[in-house]
């Protein structure tokens, strides 16, 4: 079973992500972790994944898609994989179904986590990372809303496939929301 966790900057979808895949047994795939990992292994794709991170470009949706097919070919992901901060675009989107296509499988469920903006900004700014300074979050969501929010479009051209979460609130009781939804 693959399940998209999909939301906002600040929604809490890795928070999710790694609860709910180790309450059910699944591997959670961050793109973050898995590009990082790669080039640790110094895998084919993680060598040239590297020399693109370290001459400060932006790895390519290709890259980033074979990365994810290695990943998911490791052991822990064969019950099941929650994929969290991917896809990011509709052609990640296009490459992932191609990919799970090729494997007999597809995406199960998309769990898109709402929170309002603004809340989401005072959290984020409360929780005080370096990078959470307000105007860098509202700049996140700028590119949010216009790289990746029209992914769930994409998502919602299948009848059934997008489920909507309130992602406000503690996080126990948005992972029983989420699991409701799940059974």
């Amino acid at each position: 079973m693959i399940i998209i966790f999909f939301g906002a900057p600040g929604v809490g979808k890795g928070t999710q992500a790694a609860l709910i895949a180790e309450q059910m047994g699944f591997g959670h795939l961050s793109t973050g972790e898995a590009l990082r990992n790669a080039i640790a292994a110094q895998t084919d794709v993680g060598k040239l994944a590297q020399q693109i991170v370290e001459s400060g470009g932006l790895v390519s949706d290709e890259i980033v898609t074979q990365i994810v097919k290695e990943t998911l070919d490791q052991a822990k992901f064969q019950k099941g994989a929650i994929l969290d901060g991917y896809p990011r675009t509709i052609g990640q989107a296009r490459d992932l179904a191609g990919l799970l296509e090729a494997s007999g499988k597809k995406v199960a469920v998309v769990v898109n986590i709402t929170v309002d903006k603004e809340k989401v900004i005072q959290r984020l700014i409360l929780r005080g990372r370096k990078d959470d300074k307000e105007d860098v979050i509202r700049e996140r969501f700028n590119v949010y809303e216009k790289e990746t929010a029209p992914l769930l479009d994409f998502y919602l051209a299948t009848p059934n496939l997008v489920k909507n979460v309130d992602g406000d609130g503690q996080v126990e009781d948005v992972t029983a929301r989420i699991k409701a939804i799940l059974a």
